[in-house]
């Protein structure tokens, strides 16, 4: 009697902080889609949202707030999902999405090609081989051991994203100033050529599915390999799944984004500062949060010295620095 009360409180806990991530979201949303540089009121924009009223409005919102919105959204959660992921994948509190040299891929392949003067349809083709090279090249090094090892994957990840940045020095210096703008804007993150995110979409539904599929065995892992292997869990497998969810997650949001720091690193911390430490309720709670917090950055970014926007990983870096060293002075429980 007494286990079926606290399960029931338990669900019911949760049922309410999943109703205050959905408040939270739709509210982030809809500030995206209400505010911006031009301004439009409430029954305008709820004409243009069904294609009704000035070609304008209609015009304002289907091909520059909805897709912007959409984006920010989807980029959230992915980099949110792929940060609590690589948290207990790497056992590191300080993980998140950047670390294994993704983005770092991701990058040096748009700024080679925007160097190279190569047409814009290109950009994330680009961006999604740089990725999957730098997928690949983790995996090809840290496993050559014949095992799987967090410290070694967390060094050549390292390593890696320290030969990228160098690379991506090399070609900012030598960069004309043409060129110059939209490179460092792609490293900030921007959000201003975002269109309607389908690929991200897809990869967020999969990746989401496959992470809450997999969130029992993550509360198992946060015990130790050992205590997770002793109660069955094939830790190879396993941790090869996570990584490569985290990966791709990591490499959509770069792809449709850009480089947007602090969101994988803050959300679940965030979340484990209110109890959340259940990952099966962390992921879910962390994909939605993600999204409506970088939906508010971007928000914050268009409007906050209208009509000049700021790309959003500057806003996320502003907002999360104090929050990173606050998590940081915490003391421990």
């Amino acid at each position: 009697m007494a286990y079926r009360q606290l399960a029931l409180g338990c669900r019911c806990e949760f049922e309410f902080q999943i109703g205050l991530a959905l408040v939270f979201a739709g509210i982030s949303i809809g500030l995206g889609l209400a505010l911006g540089s031009v301004h439009v009121g409430m029954a305008h924009l709820w004409q243009a949202m069904w294609h009704e009223g000035s070609t304008q409005n209609i015009l304002i919102f289907w091909s520059i707030r909805f897709p912007r919105v959409a984006s920010a959204f989807v980029c959230g959660s992915l980099l949110a999902l792929s940060g609590a992921l690589l948290q207990v994948l790497l056992r590191n509190p300080l993980a998140d999405p950047y670390l294994l040299g993704v983005s770092g891929g991701a990058s040096t392949a748009v700024l080679l090609l925007i160097f190279l003067d190569a047409p814009a349809w290109l950009l994330r083709p680009g961006a999604l081989i740089g990725s999957l090279i730098s997928i690949g090249l983790v995996l090809i090094v840290s496993l050559r051991t014949g095992g799987w090892r967090s410290d070694r994957l967390l060094l050549v990840g390292v390593a890696l994203s320290a030969g990228f940045g160098a690379v991506i020095t090399l070609i900012l210096s030598l960069a004309s100033n043409n060129n110059l703008k939209g490179m460092l804007f792609w490293l900030m993150g921007d959000l201003s050529q975002a269109g309607v995110p389908e690929l991200a979409l897809v990869v967020l539904v999969i990746t989401s599915l496959a992470a809450i599929w997999l969130s029992p065995i993550l509360n198992l892992l946060l015990l130790g390999d050992e205590k997770a292997a002793t109660l069955g869990i094939a830790l190879w497998p396993t941790k090869l799944a996570i990584f490569l969810i985290a990966s791709f997650a990591t490499a959509a949001a770069v792809i449709q984004a850009g480089t947007i720091g602090f969101v994988g690193l803050i959300i679940p911390h965030a979340l484990r500062l209110v109890r959340v430490t259940d990952y099966r309720r962390l992921l879910p709670l962390s994909i939605l949060v993600g999204g409506g917090f970088l939906c508010d950055a971007d928000t914050l970014g268009r409007v906050l010295f209208s009509p000049v926007e700021l790309p959003v990983g500057v806003v996320t870096a502003l907002i999360g620095v104090p929050l990173f060293l606050l998590l940081l002075a915490r003391k421990p429980a």
